[in-house]
């Protein structure tokens, strides 16, 4: 069913304790049937044991085992989607590239290269509205973290989850990151798409300008945003000890530097602007001021516009259970015996 959902639905884990109750309550019985068989035959026991009821208990243990189910499901808030709606805005699409590569880790501007561009990022996503975005991760090869999309929620889950370990190979592929944002953009013709690429553009390993160029041909043009220092930086060893950098092969730490050559050659490519960060937001609010200047088509989503919680329905079920259970005894009623209804 499309449009049904539990709010909650890591609380349906809890529907195991039921199959664990109802096994212990299944041995509970066996076990008692195979102490009575000690003292002998059930037909032969049955008149000494005139005030106990198994049905009785059996039917408590069901009512009981049906209120817990259906308090963990209440719990659990089942809800449907009272209709759904075709949301028309107009907005550009965006695929993000994000370098993530060991040389991000360097500290030459605070808190990380990395984490700089994570809250450029998390900018960025405040800015927009009704546009649809995507993120790519790269390093030595290039992977889709988030596939297009206008939930922005999980765009921002999604970003502050990414470390350098995302990646196993190592390098900066931005030629691979580039390439596959433009797979990875809806096949519309008529929308507006843009890459905004965010590196330390060191140790590019195929043509970055090259396949900025070839976006652009499509009608894409690339934004780039250089993080880091001329200068060059360590690379922390990931271990958080201060002053601890990453060693070579001779023992030698390892310096990384921004390649504004390399990162301006890629922007002038792709018809982009070119941003180097430092520790304001005049990189990021240069890319967001070209991209509210493209032209916005109208882009359709599906949504859900209401869910209405149901569980009100399950707790008055489990309510109706216990109070059932209540006037249910587990000895024999005297009355009731004559009619045979739980003997």
């Amino acid at each position: 069913m499309e449009n049904f959902r539990f709010a909650n639905p890591n609380l349906l884990w809890l529907l195991l304790v039921v199959f664990v109750l109802i096994g212990l309550f299944l041995w509970a019985n066996h076990h008692s049937e195979i102490l009575l068989a000690r003292f002998g035959k059930k037909a032969m026991l049955r008149p000494l044991m005139h005030g106990v009821s198994h049905k009785k208990r059996n039917l408590k243990f069901t009512l009981q085992i049906i209120a817990l189910v259906c308090l963990i499901v209440a719990a659990a808030r089942p809800q449907f989607g009272s209709k759904i709606e075709t949301v028309k805005k107009e907005g550009i699409e965006v695929e993000i590239c994000l370098d993530i590569s060991n040389s991000m880790l360097a500290q030459d501007i605070s808190p990380s290269r990395l984490g700089k561009a994570k809250r450029m990022l998390t900018r960025l996503l405040d800015k927009m509205q009704n546009d649809q975005v995507g993120l790519i991760v790269f390093a030595g090869d290039a992977v889709v973290q988030l596939p297009i999309t206008n939930d922005y929620v999980s765009a921002k889950m999604f970003l502050e989850s990414i470390t350098p370990d995302n990646i196993s190979a190592q390098g900066t592929a931005i030629g691979a990151a580039i390439n596959l944002a433009v797979r990875s953009f809806s096949p519309r013709e008529d929308s507006s798409k843009a890459i905004v690429l965010i590196t330390d553009a060191e140790n590019h390993e195929d043509d970055a300008a090259g396949a900025a160029a070839s976006a652009f041909e499509k009608g894409i043009p690339t934004h780039v945003i250089g993080v880091g220092s001329t200068q060059g930086s360590i690379i922390p060893d990931g271990t958080g000890r201060a002053n601890s950098p990453r060693k070579d092969a001779q023992g030698n730490p390892i310096t990384t530097r921004l390649d504004e050559t390399i990162a301006r050659q890629v922007a002038e490519a792709g018809h982009g602007v070119y941003a180097h960060a430092d520790n304001s937001n005049s990189a990021i609010n240069s890319v967001i001021e070209s991209l509210h200047q493209m032209q916005s088509i109208e882009l359709e989503s599906h949504v859900y516009a209401e869910y209405d919680d149901q569980f009100f329905w399950f707790v008055l079920v489990a309510m109706l259970c216990v109070l059932a259970d209540l006037f249910v005894v587990d000895r024999a009623n005297a009355y009731l015996s004559k009619i045979q209804l739980f003997q």
